[in-house]
């Protein structure tokens, strides 16, 4: 099953802009994943598991970095890419 995940991260703390952008080259380049980024968020696309696999240790890793970080995710249970979508 695929799923895509909307992601936002807001690292409270005044260098938020490197730990985000940290987390999103994390979680770019890995085959079989999609990310997509905007100005307001993230959306990851992929496999269930491959994905909640991949953002429970990368978040693990931010939360590391820096402990007073929100993550606010949005899944759902399909693929929702903009290129996939036939609305």
């Amino acid at each position: 099953m695929n799923i895509s995940v909307d992601i936002s991260l807001y690292p409270l703390d005044a260098g938020f802009s490197e730990l985000v952008l940290d987390f999103i080259d994390r979680i770019s380049g890995i085959e079989g994943i999609q990310v997509v980024r905007n100005t307001l968020s993230t959306q990851v696309f992929g496999n269930y598991k491959q994905v909640m696999a991949l953002l429970e240790a990368e978040m693990a890793t931010s939360f590391a970095q820096l402990p007073h970080s929100i993550f606010v995710l949005k899944i759902i249970g399909t693929d929702r890419h903009p290129d996939v979508i036939d609305d």
